[in-house]
């Protein structure tokens, strides 16, 4: 009989059934997993399933493909500590939507666990200025690597330099140095500062979701003719209604 017990991060939940939900966590060695959970729906266990709660988790199934069921002891409440940050729960309801809709089941993910367990303990410390948005950026920098397209950011795609660069590709992924965009310019995506960027025309927080964005667009959701998930834009406009009209 297959089984496992691994620490995991609540993904998603969905009733199933009288009583009953489908629950979907995120672990280090079996990656995102699906289990049903009896008694999910109850009062009690509500607040065990939020998006983004830290969990011990156990599945087993009669065979490998099956849904299995799935016990799960709250280990963290990180969702009750954001409450009051309507910014930052928006930041990891948005954690767990791309995970949802981009991994494939069952594959291990010890990288991107460790890496969102660490975004989520800094989306937690209290910060007015919200630094923890470039934390976030650079998290979304490796699901696209997780989900198979990797960002070339260190090196001009044109020239091979590491000097000035100043935009990314919109088709490759790759950075552009100042002065090799050429009549492409205005086509180009802005490079934040924090990634190396030295003429970034926008804040950074704003260019960076846009960055990331696109390609989850056009090379993650929409080539299965899916949109970016709706917590996700949700957080981009969050940050541009914030951040959009900061300038440089």
């Amino acid at each position: 009989m297959p089984e496992w017990q691994s620490d995991a991060l609540v993904l998603s939940t969905r009733p199933h059934g009288e009583g009953s939900a489908v629950v979907t966590v995120l672990t280090a060695d079996n990656g995102r997993h699906a289990g049903l959970v009896r008694g999910g729906s109850s009062s009690r266990m509500r607040g065990i399933l939020q998006p983004g709660n830290r969990v011990q988790a156990s599945w087993r199934a009669r065979l490998p493909e099956q849904l299995g069921q799935m016990q799960l002891e709250l280990v963290q409440s990180v969702s009750a500590l954001l409450l009051d940050d309507p910014l930052r729960l928006a930041g990891m309801a948005s954690v767990c939507a791309l995970i949802e809709g981009s991994l494939p089941e069952r594959e291990p993910q010890p990288s991107l666990y460790g890496g969102t367990n660490a975004l989520f303990d800094l989306i937690c410390i209290d910060d007015a200025e919200n630094r923890w948005l470039e934390g976030y950026i650079r998290w979304e920098l490796g699901l696209l690597e997780a989900a198979g397209f990797r960002l070339d950011l260190e090196r001009c795609v044109a020239s091979g330099s590491r000097d000035r660069l100043a935009y990314v590709s919109p088709r490759s992924g790759g950075a552009v140095a100042e002065g090799h965009a050429g009549e492409y310019a205005n086509r180009m995506l802005a490079l934040p500062r924090f990634l190396g960027g030295i003429a970034c025309n926008m804040h950074d927080y704003p260019a960076g979701l846009s960055l990331t964005g696109h390609f989850f667009e056009r090379r993650l959701f929409g080539s299965h003719n899916q949109d970016i998930p709706l917590p996700r834009r949700r957080l981009a406009d969050m940050v541009e209604g914030m951040y959009g009209d900061a300038g440089k």
